[in-house]
């Protein structure tokens, strides 16, 4: 497959084992109701829900279906959520946190119900999960899920031999095959003449629908942006942060290990397991976590590492490692999601920072925004507004603020001019006041584009473990052919146009 057409070089254990989901590419200009940009979980759940109740609804993706970070996910599925929910109750009050568990644990059973009205095989299992911490976190956690009525949480001792500390139990949570759901969700979408394009990037995007990087137009009534990070024009970027995430999938022997989910946050950045189906004689764990924003590390290795050396010390049955990958998520500074209208928009709604929790977000996105394009009241809708103003009262927001503010100070820094460049690697060059991105092929071919992310205006820096290019300012990124493949910027870097023969040859083997 062509590298533009998923937002990494590695490959994971949900793309390997499944068939790419491709469809035509857009031809022509057509009209619909709702025109849904963004291929994945979130974009794909609230499509079959519009089609499932009568509208007129058109999907496009510039890569497959799943390509995305959907396609990158670990697929928990589950109401325990990346910010704890004492430290939600603290930003948000006992009222509102109560709608957010509560939002999460329906999603859970309506996803179920989507599966089994569907029929869509998808490996889905319920299954318990356990959050691990240290002492005064698990009591906090537990005190806040109680104050809350879910006091079938509770603490228990950890499942795993290896491991003698204390959890919380939390019961019937779930998971999945996720691009096999997804899978199921297309066909079901088209049967209620749902639209599908993939190899199709969307361009402009205004209250009366899109138009395609190909020049083609799809007229709507109603336009939902659902590609993780908004690719439209919106102050969104700056209510949340884009943060790498790092996963490896490991053979164990059949049965060695409980069916469980398992959070350990005992030591940050926190890590998470689960356990699928693989042959006969074995099963793949599934181990992830290793956090770090998008763009301001570039030590993958290191943290693969870290991630086996923890791995193979809770289970020391594992055989040997199979998949390594890394994806992306977007972090809001007051630990919601922002599903709704597009701030300032009549027409244009949003489904975005949903965290580590775009399994559940993503029924959510679909009821919510379905209700509000069809008039309905929903009680979830000022808790995820995208509008909502209790993002800039966190401690959070000054922390992403600062660590936004200073990367462009990499306009100051001096880059090596001509430095050695191995084969199938990345940097920044300087030339004058300008930056570039230099990346050498396999071949030996040098591709030079600006530095500069069209989003606004960061120095991109190189990602050795996807071979791409990624903004530290907003998470956007870049193939190293130069090709956007992580909004929020909506286009590629520019070529760069000063190229010259003394810099191609300066660029050879050295």
């Amino acid at each position: 497959m062509k590298r533009e057409e998923t937002s990494g070089i590695s490959d994971t254990v949900w793309l390997a084992t499944s068939k790419s989901l491709k469809f035509s590419p857009l031809r022509k200009n057509i009209s619909v109701d709702v025109v849904i940009i963004g291929g994945g979980i979130s974009g794909m759940t609230i499509a079959y829900m519009l089609a499932n109740s009568g509208k007129k609804v058109a999907v496009v993706e510039d890569g497959w279906l799943g390509s995305g970070e959907t396609g990158r996910t670990t697929a928990h599925i589950s109401y325990q959520l990346d910010m704890d929910y004492s430290e939600l109750i603290k930003i948000h009050g006992e009222e509102k946190a109560k709608i957010v568990a509560e939002s999460h644990k329906q999603a859970i059973d309506i996803l179920e119900s989507i599966i089994k009205k569907e029929g869509i095989d998808c490996d889905f299992e319920r299954l318990d999960g356990y959050f691990s911490g240290n002492r005064k976190d698990l009591k906090n956690e537990l005190k806040a899920m109680h104050s809350l009525g879910f006091h079938e949480v509770r603490p228990v001792n950890s499942p795993i031999n290896s491991v003698k500390t204390s959890c919380l139990l939390f019961p019937w949570q779930a998971q999945f095959h996720v691009i096999k759901y997804i899978k199921g969700l297309a066909n079901a979408f088209i049967k209620n003449k749902g639209q599908i394009f993939t190899g199709t990037r969307a361009e402009k995007i205004d209250e009366n629908g899109i138009q395609t990087e190909k020049g083609f137009r799809i007229n709507a009534r109603h336009v939902v942006v659902a590609t993780n990070a908004p690719v439209n024009e919106n102050s969104l970027y700056m209510k949340q942060a884009a943060y790498r995430t790092y996963v490896l999938a490991a053979l164990i022997p059949k049965n060695s290990v409980s069916r469980i989910l398992l959070w350990d946050t005992e030591i940050r950045p926190y890590r998470y397991i689960r356990i699928k189906d693989y042959n006969e004689s074995s099963d793949i764990l599934i181990a992830g976590g290793e956090d770090h924003r998008t763009g301001q590390k570039n030590d993958g290795r290191k943290r693969y590492l870290a991630l086996e050396t923890f791995a193979r010390k809770l289970f020391p049955m594992i055989k040997k490692i199979t998949f390594r990958w890394s994806g992306q998520v977007l972090e809001s500074n007051d630990g919601l999601a922002f599903i709704g209208k597009n701030p300032g928009s009549e027409n244009i709604y949003v489904a975005t920072g949903e965290s580590g929790n775009g399994m559940t977000y993503s029924v959510i996105a679909g009821i919510l925004i379905s209700d509000l394009i069809f008039g309905r009241k929903n009680p979830w809708e000022e808790i995820y507004n995208p509008g909502r103003k209790s993002v800039f009262m966190t401690k959070r927001f000054f922390q992403e603020t600062v660590k936004t503010a200073e990367q462009y100070i990499d306009w100051l820094k001096i880059e090596n001019v001509y430095p050695k460049m191995k084969k199938n690697e990345g940097t920044i060059l300087q030339s004058g006041l300008k930056k570039i991105a230099a990346y050498k092929d396999r071949k030996g071919k040098m591709h030079l584009h600006s530095a500069v992310c069209p989003h606004r205006g960061c120095i991109v820096q190189w990602n050795d473990s996807e071979k791409s290019f990624d903004c530290p300012c907003h998470g956007s990124r870049f193939t190293a052919e130069g090709y956007v493949v992580n909004g929020p910027a909506n286009k590629g870097l520019s070529k760069w146009k000063e190229e010259s023969k003394e810099w191609k040859e300066k660029g050879k083997d050295r």
